[in-house]
């Protein structure tokens, strides 16, 4: 079946619909959201199969999970810039042009959890999981898509655009070094990378707060309410690999951490946050002690 796809450009004062196939299966769906470049298009793509999945299973036909082979790196667009982390130019948060370098940072985060989310029901596709599973990263793929928007809306309404500042190329480095690791992949991404999230998002508010930016607050509420959400996930679905394996999960986040993450896990941490999302701090401190944290 297909469905219109609506995605739009204040900057270039246009609106461009997509006829969108929806695909039979869920690894289907993302193999179609990571190979197509366009921003906008990944987004509104994300948002029409995520309301056909739901569609699908309210109509009581559930969408299967099929399989399907993800390509190694998601489709880009040709802007921004991919640059080394140690060649991104520092923001300065305290004037006009440092917030807009903010907002263009944080959207190519979200524009990543995107294909990070839908990566992880494809390439592993081949792992049995319950029926929850699917369903849980389908809709933290539309939430990401849903903060993706947010914030180029926010970018445009300043006069900028997601593109147009160079952003960090090391966004998918922990995908490619967890592909055959659905366990680390779950410790790396939604447990540590996503929660750090939840420890920087407060400040990043006062920020824009600061400023009387009342729209970019609005925006960036949304998205640390839900991001609670897609760090829960990640435990949830850790503990359950743990227990079916019958191995212990803090001992296995602590091995994970250390073979994956290409970094400390740094304090100040968003405790209360973290464990609402089900994440105590015999995870994260023990990890953050050895690197001097």
């Amino acid at each position: 079946m297909w469905m219109p796809c609506l995605t739009r450009s204040r900057l270039f004062d246009r609106r461009v619909t997509v006829t969108c196939d929806i695909p039979d299966t869920v690894a289907a769906c993302a193999v179609a959201v990571l190979t197509t470049s366009d921003g906008r298009r990944k987004a509104a793509m994300t948002r029409q199969f995520a309301a056909a999945w739901r569609a699908a299973k309210a109509a009581g036909t559930p969408m299967p999970m099929g399989r399907a082979t993800p390509p190694l790196r998601p489709s880009r667009p040709a802007q921004p810039e991919l640059l080394s982390p140690r060649d991104v130019p520092r923001r300065r948060p305290g004037t006009p042009k440092g917030r807009i370098a903010l907002l263009h940072a944080i959207a190519h985060i979200e524009l990543n959890a995107v294909d990070l989310h839908w990566d992880i029901l494809a390439r592993f596709s081949d792992t049995p999981m319950p029926a929850g599973f699917a369903e849980d990263w389908i809709k933290a793929a539309d939430e990401e898509a849903k903060h993706f928007n947010l914030l180029c809306d926010r970018l445009e309404a300043l006069g900028s655009y997601y593109g147009a500042l160079p952003a960090h190329a090391g966004m998918w480095r922990a995908a490619e070094d967890t592909a055959e690791d659905l366990l680390g992949r779950l410790a790396v991404v939604p447990m540590v990378l996503e929660a750090r999230g939840l420890d920087v998002t407060p400040s990043m508010i006062e920020i824009f707060r600061k400023a009387k930016d009342d729209a970019s607050v609005a925006a960036l509420q949304v998205i640390y309410g839900e991001e609670v959400g897609h760090v829960a996930y990640g435990s949830k679905w850790f503990h359950f690999l743990c227990g079916r394996a019958d191995i212990d999960p803090k001992d296995a986040f602590h091995d994970l951490v250390r073979r994956y993450f290409h970094g400390a896990l740094k304090p100040p941490f968003n405790e209360e946050k973290r464990a609402e999302a089900g994440l105590p701090p015999d995870f994260y401190w023990p990890l953050a002690d050895e690197a001097g944290g």
